[in-house]
């Protein structure tokens, strides 16, 4: 079965760098869109950015995430990466790994914490 499990979420302070890791099983995960799809407290579930099956070659991100935060993918091992930079309290949220099917959301990982916080 499809199995998604982040890690590599914590505590930050404002300024610093996190970079999160999704390690996909049960699928051929260099055939599928890949997201990361982010929770704050209190709100309501946000996108963040996407990236292409094989090489990765096209991205999109949230206009919140433009600039700071890069996607990345190693097929080889099955991994999804989200390098986040110039963290502010704004990006404090659960992170989730999310397997695209058909252009909507399919599995969910069960996401990893950041908090960002001085």
């Amino acid at each position: 079965q499809v199995q998604l499990v982040e890690s590599g979420g914590g505590l930050v302070q404002p300024g610093g760098s996190l970079r999160l890791s999704c390690a996909a099983s049960g699928f051929t995960f260099s055939t599928y869109w890949m997201h990361w799809v982010r929770q704050a407290p209190g709100k309501g579930l946000e996108w963040v950015s996407s990236i292409s099956p094989g090489g990765g070659r096209t991205t999109y991100y949230a206009d919140s995430a433009k600039g700071r935060f890069t996607i990345s993918r190693d097929n080889a091992q099955d991994t999804l990466y989200l390098q986040m930079n110039s963290l502010s309290s704004e990006d404090t949220a659960v992170y989730h790994c999310v397997k695209d099917l058909d252009y909507a959301y399919d599995n969910w990982g069960q996401g990893t914490r950041v908090t960002v916080s001085s």
